[in-house]
């Protein structure tokens, strides 16, 4: 027993090493043959325009995840069914690199992406719940709601992935306490997937943070998205009902609130909840004076502090034989208030504050800021005046 859970520990971390290496290796080079076929993007920050930047990344990271999960997992039915889904993925997301989709196509790709492994079994069978406990269900309402589960995830990464390094350190955050969670319930095939998704993520964050060298594109979004989604279905959708809920929610909290974010925003303006915006919560980091990679740090915490919650619940004996003990209920009840409060935080600075008017008043920092906000450049010019006379 021991031993083999020794063999699932250094296959855990062999899984992510391998992905590590082969994405940081491969990634220069997929980004040169970007370039050579003009997949490139000029973005801008602030007044400056940035080099142009080589897109389809994305091809790296499905490499660094499909290489390591042949060596390292079983190659059953199940394992078949996710990598086949996360090729159709990476695919379709190359396609819309290459040349940009309508919506509905788009979303077909994904739709067909996310039930190919429920044709393999890889499908919720059972919904849990705190205290009503566990509910068999049928295949006929499994298979829809995995489909429409996987596709919803898919398109959070892909909206986070506005930033530079902001998808992929948020998903290898995710991927690193999915793998931690699932090796501690004896699921290794599942943790070897996780830490692989994590092991890819790093290589390419290595490449992607501000300033990015590289973009995963929506070859890497949606399959990344893909795979945690996947991961979520195969393991902590099938455990305790007490944490059945629980553990995806806050691991993935980060791109679902995001998204939630953004759809109500667009809703609420009477458009299409499909279409481009930069109102995304990095976005509005940016606009308020946080910078690329401030923004990117700012939400590479929130999301650690959710996992650090996640994983808390998972090890912390807060409760066990109808005992509550006082010491773990705390730091936990501790852990959720700091975690509501730099959600509140979030919330109130980006939406009802705007962080804006701090800065008129030299109580944040402004220095990032782009001059299309009018109260921050009319401040600018004031000041430049100042110093002028």
């Amino acid at each position: 027993m021991v031993w083999d859970e020794l063999t699932d520990h250094l296959q855990v971390l062999y899984g992510a090493v391998a992905a590590l290496a082969i994405v940081l290796v491969l990634t220069p080079a997929v980004g040169s043959a970007a370039r050579h076929l003009r997949l490139v993007e000029r973005p801008r920050e602030g007044d400056r325009d940035r080099p142009t930047i080589p897109r389809l990344g994305g091809l790296a990271m499905f490499l660094g995840v499909l290489i390591p999960s042949l060596a390292f997992l079983p190659l059953g039915g199940d394992l078949r069914g996710v990598l086949l889904g996360a090729a159709v993925a990476t695919t379709i997301g190359a396609i819309d690199d290459f040349r940009v989709l309508n919506w509905w196509q788009k979303l077909a790709g994904q739709l067909l992406a996310a039930a190919i492994p429920t044709w393999f079994g890889v499908y919720v069978h059972a919904f849990t719940f705190p205290v009503v406990g566990i509910h068999q269900v049928p295949a006929w309402v499994g298979v829809p709601v995995t489909v429409l589960g996987i596709v919803a995830v898919m398109n959070m990464v892909n909206f986070l992935d506005g930033l530079d390094g902001l998808a992929a350190g948020v998903c290898a955050i995710s991927g690193f306490t999915f793998a931690v969670i699932e090796l501690s319930l004896g699921r290794a095939g599942v943790a070897i997937l996780a830490a692989i998704v994590c092991g890819a993520c790093l290589g390419f964050l290595r490449h992607n943070f501000h300033p990015a060298r590289v973009f995963m594109g929506d070859a890497g979004s949606l399959t990344i998205g893909y795979l945690l989604a996947v991961i979520a279905i195969q393991g902590v959708l099938k455990t305790a009902a007490a944490v059945a809920l629980l553990f995806p929610t806050l691991v993935l909290l980060v791109p679902i609130f995001d998204t939630s974010f953004v759809l109500l925003h667009r809703i609420k303006y009477g458009r299409a909840p499909w279409s481009a915006d930069a109102n995304h919560l990095h976005h509005r980091f940016v606009r308020v004076g946080f910078g690329q990679r401030r923004a990117a740090l700012a939400l590479y915490a929130w999301c650690a502090l959710l996992a650090g919650c996640a994983l808390a619940v998972r090890f912390l004996p807060w409760h066990t034989h109808n005992q509550v003990h006082l010491g773990a209920t705390l730091i936990l009840a501790g852990l959720g208030l700091t975690a509501l409060i730099a959600t509140a935080w979030i919330v109130i600075v980006l939406e009802v504050v705007k962080q804006r008017h701090l800065q008129l008043f030299g109580l944040a920092r402004h220095d990032d800021a782009p001059s299309d906000m009018p109260v921050i450049e009319a401040w600018r010019r004031r000041r430049a005046a100042e110093v002028k006379r």
